[in-house]
């Protein structure tokens, strides 16, 4: 089949301004795709719900409310089931059971962690506290300017409350895990 560079519907310069390479690219994935059109010589329909098919025929496509797409490229992308999903939906249908003696040892490390993170955070909220000091905190060197300094303020303001707002969270944390740790234990 020959092809003229106005059946392909590319500009004139194209070769000029993409340079021969790209050109000869453009028109090796034009032809392609045409040939691929012109060897099957099926209609494709788009049916309701997304569906594209070119399985049906034209009664069928028209019972369906399917449409013909003429001259519309189609990209096809099959999806991937993702590793491991089949495994678990393949079982009984209901989770894992963790043994107590695990779930003890989790929640102990949960714990500890928890801790940790409190403790941190309240040794990081006292500093910042004392460096604040109740919103007057000490002028630095370059801070001649007062709205430097107020700004300064704000931001310690801003994470004096960010920082006590997490010690709240963790807290709360912990005594949850203390109140699902005893009702666990008592078999509530």
């Amino acid at each position: 089949m020959a092809y003229h560079l106005a059946e392909l519907a590319l500009p004139r310069d194209t070769f000029k301004r993409a340079g021969w390479c790209r050109g000869l690219a453009a028109v090796a994935l034009l032809l392609t795709a045409q040939g691929v059109v012109h060897a099957d010589d099926k209609p494709v329909y788009r049916c309701p719900g997304n569906l594209y098919t070119d399985a049906l025929t034209a009664k069928e496509a028209q019972e369906k409310g399917c449409k013909t797409l003429d001259g519309a490229p189609i990209t096809v992308i099959q999806s991937v089931i993702p590793k491991g999903t089949g495994a678990r939906t393949t079982g009984s249908g209901s989770g894992e059971k963790v043994s107590s003696d695990d779930q003890k040892a989790r929640d102990t490390d949960r714990r500890k962690i928890l801790e940790a993170e409190l403790r941190k955070e309240e040794e990081a909220l006292a500093t910042l506290q004392k460096e604040y000091n109740n919103g007057q905190p000490d002028r630095k060197g370059d801070e001649r300017n007062y709205q430097k300094y107020q700004d300064r303020v704000n931001e310690m303001k801003a994470e004096v409350t960010r920082r006590e707002a997490n010690v709240a969270a963790l807290k709360r944390e912990l005594a949850n895990l203390g109140n699902a740790g005893s009702s666990a234990s008592t078999g509530k």
